[in-house]
């Protein structure tokens, strides 16, 4: 990776801080000064060629931390989906707390919130809407990955090249192909896995009928694997899974 480019890697992962936190108090929830939003707009998911959803997202920092805002929506006929989620981060890129709400097809909550060595997730289901507790033995440090919310692996794709570019005696070095593993937890199925990245090169892809060249990742697991581009601003551009599902940033 040229040193210009390393340059601009680092540039983007401080400024995204990896999302920190915003702070617990009701009272500085709301915007900081001086804060700003570092990526925001939509995703459209297709199957068969045919688009099935959309999710709106935010990633906003300020000068405590940032946040990430989500809303998947789908409409299919009679079937209707719509979901939100939010994470915080602290400034170390610490999971401070995650949010899920459910209002359809039905209403259903979930949280995560680490307490010492576990993640705790409280959820409720459509069934009987009463609370559950589950313990995951799990850092803070785990990256949520949930279904439906795509802008969550653009947040993970930041966090591998961190941890692939480092700063050795000045210099860039930037083994990208290296594959990495990182802990995640899925709230909604309420399941914990390990993930890898590995950087598979630049590839031409057509996006909305031109041809453009972006930077190819495989995102790796027992879920499922994922191949995603990100720009030359290291912004997530499209994926596809082995599915055959393919989401691309409008």
């Amino acid at each position: 990776m040229k040193s210009g480019l390393f340059k601009k890697v680092l540039s983007l992962i401080c400024v995204c801080a990896f999302v920190g936190s915003i702070a617990a108090a009701k009272d500085k929830e709301k915007k900081q000064p001086g804060g700003q939003v570092v990526d925001s707009g939509s995703f459209g998911v297709f199957s068969s060629g045919t688009r099935v959803a959309t999710e709106t997202f935010s990633i906003e920092q300020s000068a405590t931390g940032s946040r990430i805002s989500s809303q998947f929506k789908s409409s299919q006929g009679e079937q209707v989906a719509d979901q939100t989620s939010e994470i915080v981060l602290t400034p170390s890129t610490e999971l401070r707390s995650y949010e899920w709400k459910e209002t359809a097809p039905e209403k259903m909550t979930a949280s995560v919130a680490p307490n010492d060595a576990f993640l705790v997730e409280t959820f409720t289901n459509g069934s009987d809407n009463k609370t559950h507790d589950q313990n995951f033995l799990l850092p803070a440090s785990t990256t949520i990955l949930d279904d439906y919310f795509f802008v969550h692996r653009e947040i993970l794709a930041w966090k591998y090249l961190a941890s692939a570019c480092k700063q050795n005696a000045g210099a860039p070095n930037c083994p990208l192909h290296q594959k990495v593993q990182f802990g995640a937890l899925n709230p909604h199925a309420r399941t914990s896995m390990s993930v890898a990245i590995e950087f598979a090169g630049r590839d031409k892809v057509s996006i909305r009928g031109s041809q453009v060249e972006l930077s190819k990742f495989i995102l790796s697991s027992d879920m499922g694997d994922w191949a995603f581009w990100l720009d030359d601003h290291f912004k997530l551009v499209r994926l596809l899974n082995d599915g055959g599902t393919e989401v691309v940033r409008d």
